[in-house]
């Protein structure tokens, strides 16, 4: 729960300190700000997103509760699932892998990697190619473009919701500005107001351009690189697909197929040849036998 645990530090941090020096936060509390900057912000988003990208938007926030869902070892099991398929298929034919692929719930090589298995972005991608394999009517420089052209597709796709907050992020200071222009335009028309109840008018209007730059720099933004981070890891996890099916298709071992793969990972979350071997070896005990 990292998005909750720092937008707290940005609270306290800000609040907290503002505090410690000696303010009060009463007047920090503008409802009128608030409905300004938040209503001009809400409206932003609906006049410059479709209704496909709003929908995504919304659907994207119930994925941040998720601290890391690609992980070490999410990899070294995909790794381990390709290696039994491939391995399958260079022992016993592509067309030995084919049951399993057409009903990968109920295929029991599938089911040994629940994690990988509830996964369908993952399923979907790397069924959909090692059927392609299996018809063998397409060179490997083929399935690579098509390959490359569906995560080019997915990446886009993904990044809308990230890229339609990041501009809610952008405008928020701006609209924070709004607000406040608008709160010294009331302080002025008041000509009768003396000069205590002036300036706590100035210092309400100027609220609007603090509750404006933290909202934007302090919520929506980090929000928004969350996101980008997300689509990042599922796009990292389609291109080592993508390489250990290419090396298979060029005539690579299975063992060195997956080697190909690690190579293609991020090193946080890269294993090491050995945890590959090793890891790599238990899937060759469990029943699929050596490349």
């Amino acid at each position: 729960m990292l998005i909750p645990i720092g937008f707290l530090i940005v609270a306290f941090s800000v609040f907290g300190g503002f505090a410690l020096a000696g303010g009060h936060l009463g007047p920090l509390y503008q409802p009128t700000e608030i409905l300004m900057i938040c209503g001009a912000a809400v409206g932003a988003f609906v006049a410059a997103n479709n209704g496909k990208a709003m929908i995504a938007t919304l659907r994207t926030t119930s994925k941040l509760k998720r601290t890391v869902k690609y992980n070490k070892e999410t990899y070294m099991e995909l790794m381990a699932l390709q290696y039994k398929l491939l391995a399958k298929a260079r022992r016993d034919g592509m067309l030995a892998i084919e049951r399993d692929i057409d009903n990968p719930q109920e295929s029991p090589l599938f089911s040994e990697y629940p994690r990988i298995q509830a996964d369908p972005m993952i399923m979907g991608f790397l069924t959909d190619y090692l059927r392609l394999m299996i018809s063998g009517n397409m060179d490997p420089h083929q399935i690579d473009e098509l390959m490359e052209h569906e995560i080019e597709a997915f990446e886009h796709e993904a990044h809308i919701p990230a890229d339609a907050l990041a501009k809610v992020g952008d405008a928020l200071p701006a609209f924070g500005i709004v607000a406040a222009v608008l709160g010294v335009i009331k302080a002025l028309s008041s000509a009768d107001a003396g000069p205590d109840e002036m300036g706590y008018m100035i210092a309400h209007a100027l609220v609007g351009t603090f509750l404006g730059i933290l909202l934007a720099y302090g919520f929506v933004n980090p929000v928004a690189s969350r996101i980008d981070r997300q689509v990042n890891e599922a796009v990292k996890m389609l291109q080592c697909i993508r390489v250990t099916l290419l090396a298979s298709l060029n005539g690579y071992a299975p063992q060195l197929a997956v080697e190909f793969g690690r190579k293609a990972l991020h090193t946080a979350e890269r294993p090491t040849f050995n945890e590959l071997e090793d890891h790599v070896r238990a899937a060759k005990s469990t029943g699929t036998g050596g490349a």
